[in-house]
């Protein structure tokens, strides 16, 4: 039996989630308290898997209509979760093998439960008579059992052996944290009482660190942050200064042994996101061997885990968890969304007068609902940036709309544009270089500068390239703009013409139009001159913004075609040609005519 679709209302923050599509892998995205967390609950009390805190209560019913509706209660009880399953071709044989050929009009039965803790079914059924006999015998034993696991979840790294054998009996009540260790006990097949005797504790001390050393394995092939960890147990009489449970009886000790530091710490004390990943994975296991059908909610799973940590476990799920069961988590990191399955993805939003409404439609969701998922498309496209073999770094944005406009009018007249192969990256000025250089790690095989930086700068970003691994035959290259050595991209402009495009772009601020005698100062950079000319005017604030020219041109590229005379087009053929040269030839960058590439720079 597979959950298609689950519907929640009159719960906590939910008025109505509306009908929620759920697939093998479904990720709740929203911000912190949108309702996330309300609705894997309810859905969790629709048939949980330790038979336990499955009433719902009425005081969870929403505030604004609790005084009306507790009048109503005990006649009326209001419906809080409906779910659609989907019968399997097993199970609808076994049905018909009972009940006859055809009984089921549908595979799709609906499992409900209300305010009265009543579970009840909608089942499309002709013969009504069979109905009951068919929901007890076989429905209520296909439905899949729902494992909620939260952050309380994770086991404790003190426990008192007593106390939890009272609240096991009966004299109180289990927390989830107790539930994940007696998950591990069970899985050793041991009881709470086989602590208590020492002449057994040693023989299951050495059960539990076998059970633990195997579940550590199976972390480890996730987990790449730490692989020196492992879980060790301990028994010692109570401390009467603790705070109880602790202070009487017997405690039993989770620890974890770093072997990188040798030194061990109290288990709840260690890395949260170890923590959690163990004991989740104990308590898992556990329900595992039981052999039934499970729809594993977890909720913000990734939240204590470094973001690489988050991607391993982005691949836990996939391979481990969902390839037996269904998952739903909740999430607000960028780093817990899989962009290659956005169909996944479930959008939860809370909205005035609405409550928490979860939707698939991103455009009708609000900027901070759909925050988490632009950062995840940011990320993939900086990540496949970085992942490009040949990086041109230049300045800003508007060198690459001039490396563009100029390869288009060079390739028109029979030119070499820009080799294809280059991903361009605006970086943002040489103090991001170092940045930028230590980001591409050793992916790249080609990388180039194309900014006029200090002596200063370049001896940092060298020197962060030699610390990142890179190579001797393919060391970063400098590549000059023009034979003058302080020029911009802007400089292979004829100056005329540059100024048309400032004069065009700045159309209504300016007093008048700038021409070469209007802009004197003596910098041999044209930007300089005309920024220089902007704050002793007062123009556009005092700040010349070099990239409205850029994109000016970008948009109006074609009545300047005929603007750039040959001078313009030879110097930016010798630039590309220069750069091109830099592309490897059988794995290694080279010069022009097939030489090695001259570092510091390359000038025609």
């Amino acid at each position: 039996m597979k959950l298609t679709r689950a519907r929640v209302t009159n719960y906590r923050s939910i008025d109505d989630s509306g009908w929620v599509t759920i697939d093998d892998v479904t990720c709740m995205v929203g911000k912190n308290e949108s309702g996330k967390t309300a609705f894997l609950q309810a859905l969790r009390r629709l048939n949980p898997v330790d038979g336990a805190n499955d009433d719902f209560d009425i005081k969870d019913y929403p505030r604004k209509g609790y005084v009306r509706y507790k009048r109503a209660h005990k006649e009326s009880p209001a419906m809080v979760v409906r779910a659609e399953f989907e019968l399997s071709p097993q199970e609808i044989q076994e049905v018909e093998a009972a009940f006859g050929v055809g009984v089921l009009r549908s595979p799709t039965v609906t499992a409900c439960k209300d305010f009265g803790n009543t579970r009840s079914w909608e089942v499309p059924i002709d013969a009504p008579e069979v109905k009951q006999r068919l929901v007890d015998e076989y429905l209520e034993r296909f439905i899949p059992r729902f494992v909620y696991f939260d952050d309380y979840s994770a086991m404790r790294g003190r426990i008192s052996i007593q106390d939890l054998a009272r609240r096991a009996n009966g004299e109180g009540q289990l927390d989830d944290a107790d539930r994940t260790f007696l998950s591990l006990l069970s899985l050793v097949q041991a009881e709470l009482g086989d602590l208590e005797n020492e002449t057994n504790y040693e023989h299951l001390k050495a059960e539990l660190e076998s059970a633990s050393i195997g579940i550590s394995d199976e972390i480890f092939e996730f987990w790449n942050q730490n692989r020196e960890l492992r879980v060790e147990f301990d028994l010692s009489n109570a401390n009467p200064n603790d705070p109880p449970p602790l202070n009487s009886g017997t405690i039993l000790h989770v620890r974890i042994w770093n072997e990188r530091h040798r030194v061990s710490v109290p288990f709840d004390e260690r890395s949260k996101g170890f923590v959690w990943f163990f004991s989740f994975l104990s308590y898992f296991s556990a329900l595992e061997e039981q052999d039934s059908s499970l729809v594993l909610l977890l909720d913000e799973p990734g939240l204590n885990l470094h973001a690489t940590a988050q991607d391993d476990f982005m691949r836990f799920i996939d391979s481990r968890l969902a390839s037996k069961n269904q998952v739903v988590y909740t999430t607000h990191s960028p780093f817990m969304i899989n962009l290659e399955k956005l169909n996944r993805v479930r959008l939860v939003q809370d909205l005035d007068d609405e409550g928490t409404v979860i939707s698939e439609d991103i455009l009708a969701n609000d900027k901070e609902t759909v925050f988490p998922l632009q950062v995840a498309l940011g990320h993939q496209m900086a990540h496949s940036l970085f992942l490009a073999p040949n990086c041109l770094m230049v300045n800003a944005p508007s060198d690459l709309i001039y490396l563009q406009v100029m390869g288009e009018v060079l390739a028109s007249r029979k030119g070499m544009p820009l080799d294809p192969r280059w991903v361009v990256i605006p970086v943002g000025g040489a103090d991001n270089l170092p940045t930028f250089v230590s980001l591409l790690g050793e992916s790249y095989v080609s990388v180039a500068v194309l900014m006029d930086i200090t002596p200063k700068h370049k001896e940092r970003v060298e020197r962060v390239s030699r610390y990142r691994g890179g190579r001797d035959d393919n060391p970063l290259r400098w590549v000059e703009v023009a034979k003058v050595r302080d020029a911009d991209i802007e400089d292979l402009f004829n100056p005329d013409f540059y100024l048309k495009l400032v004069n065009a772009s700045y159309r209504g601020e300016l007093p008048a139009d700038l021409t070469l005698k209007s802009i004197t100062d003596s910098n041999p950079r044209i930007v300089e001159r005309i920024a220089t000319y902007f704050e002793a005017e007062g123009i556009a604030d005092g700040r010349f913004d070099a990239f409205r020219p850029a994109a000016y041109l970008l948009e109006h590229h074609a009545q300047f075609r005929d603007g750039f005379d040959d001078a313009t087009i030879q110097r930016a053929a010798s630039l590309f040609e220069r750069i091109n040269s830099l592309l490897p030839t059988n794995g290694v960058a080279h010069g022009t005519n097939g030489k090695p590439a001259e570092i510091p720079s390359l000038v025609p």
